[in-house]
């Protein structure tokens, strides 16, 4: 049987027990019992749910033959008695979808599941070990674990648009912490590796690597999306409510903590790092404003300007057409581009932002080379999983998303050149001008 006949049979089972609660439900409420019409129609729906279930079965029974064990190694095990040993599978394993053919599915699976007597679906057991303790993997222990596809696809959302992890150093990790090296020195300075100028059989100089430590260790976010019994009832509209609201939400939080996290539970961020530099303003600068010199001296005081990019909060946005350098503009407004869809500012891309701060404010516009920012993330990206019970009064099912990540700027103190006194930095910011 085709998988919508089967989610038809399924929802047929769950509206006629939903009708039998509330026959049940209006008897108990005038203190009664069912009368006559009432009686014969329970009858009835019992009578109907028990042939759906037989039905149902039959197809699940079916459907778990269609995908029984196979043959996925072979060998002799003894020449002399020449036995064939065979090991087996369940290929249902490696379905990341665990058998539905969409979110929408799996989701109406779930929710008979959490009807009173309901049936249980065999395939949201799967991956789930049987325990005596709660877990995301029994229903009534609070939840289903989400099949790893649909996961990856609100994964994919929380990374779309606006994002800033993407721009970042990262690496994916299995475990919950990474140290890694940090050599902070610099070629002009007077310790690490360097390089000497020798006279003819002279002997060389000697210099050693300055290497030190740091450690970052994956934070937890999570968002925690509600879906009404209406929205469930709807496939096609659920797949995109979850993956579009559980993304925006990750990549929200996400965001704002590698701009202005404190470092106390999530990231720390660019405004409260050691090596931010902050871009004094012009003299008798109007308040609110910002001017042709502001973006020259940031430009300037970047480590890596030429691929570094601007971040800016929307309100400061309308003010990069206005700049000028004599007849010149700086800013170059979107020709179609993919990789600067907002246009270009001394050449450089502009992200428009809402993690960066109104205008006129301290980090209202930000000269980042994000490259300069370290992240680490959970291997596998995003955990999802479900519970019926949080909101069972109001009719509403749980989905709780997971996302652990933890980051940092490689640098920990603003860099001072040799022939300067003026500070450098992968991380620029605007002085406030009030």
């Amino acid at each position: 049987m085709p998988v919508s006949q089967l989610m038809a049979l399924r929802e047929r089972r769950a509206d006629l027990l939903d009708e039998a609660s509330t026959l049940l439900a209006a008897a108990e409420a005038e203190d009664r019992d069912l009368n006559d019409e009432e009686q014969s129609r329970y009858e009835a729906i019992s009578a109907e749910v028990g042939g759906l279930d037989n039905r149902i079965q039959r197809h699940e029974a079916m459907a778990d033959q269609e995908r029984n064990a196979v043959p996925v190694s072979s060998h002799r095990a003894g020449q002399d008695h020449g036995d064939t040993r065979v090991s087996a599978r369940d290929r249902i394993d490696d379905d990341p979808q665990r058998g539905f053919a969409s979110f929408g599915e799996y989701a109406l699976a779930v929710r008979e599941a959490a009807i009173a007597g309901g049936h249980v679906d065999d395939r949201l057991r799967i991956g789930a070990a049987p325990t005596s303790y709660g877990n995301e993997g029994s229903g009534s222990d609070g939840g289903y674990l989400i099949p790893p596809e649909f996961s990856r696809n609100v994964y994919q959302h929380s990374l779309e648009e606006d994002a800033l992890l993407p721009m970042t150093d990262n690496d994916p990790i299995t475990g919950n912490s990474m140290v890694y090296p940090k050599d902070e020195t610099t070629p002009w300075g007077s310790n690490g590796i360097r390089a000497y100028w020798e006279g003819e059989a002279s002997q060389g100089n000697q210099s050693k690597p300055v290497v030190g430590s740091s450690t970052l260790r994956l934070r937890k976010l999570f968002a925690l999306v509600p879906v009404t019994d209406e929205l469930l009832s709807d496939a096609t509209a659920l797949d995109s409510y979850i993956n579009r609201k559980a993304g925006e939400s990750v990549r929200w939080k996400t965001n704002d903590a590698i701009v202005n996290g404190d470092g106390a539970g999530k990231p720390m961020g660019i405004m409260n790092a050691g090596c931010l530099v902050t871009q004094a303003k012009k003299t008798s600068q109007t308040a609110d404003t910002i001017v042709a010199e502001n973006i020259v001296k940031m430009f300037a005081r970047n480590t890596s300007p030429a691929r570094a990019e601007w971040l800016i909060n929307p309100d400061a946005y309308p003010q990069l057409p206005l700049l000028t350098l004599g007849d010149q503009p700086m800013y170059v407004g979107p020709n179609g581009m993919a990789d600067a869809p907002l246009g270009t500012l001394l050449g450089r891309p502009v992200r428009m932002t809402d993690t960066c701060q109104t205008v006129g404010d301290l980090g209202d516009i930000i000269f980042a080379d994000m490259k300069g920012y370290k992240t680490i993330t959970k291997s596998g990206g995003i955990q999802t999983d479900t519970s019926m019970h949080l909101w069972f009064d109001y009719d509403v099912m749980a989905f709780r998303v997971i996302f652990r990540v933890d980051g940092q700027p490689w640098l920990s103190d603003a860099i001072t050149p040799p022939n300067s006194s003026v500070t450098r930095s992968p991380f620029v910011t605007l002085a406030a001008r009030a």
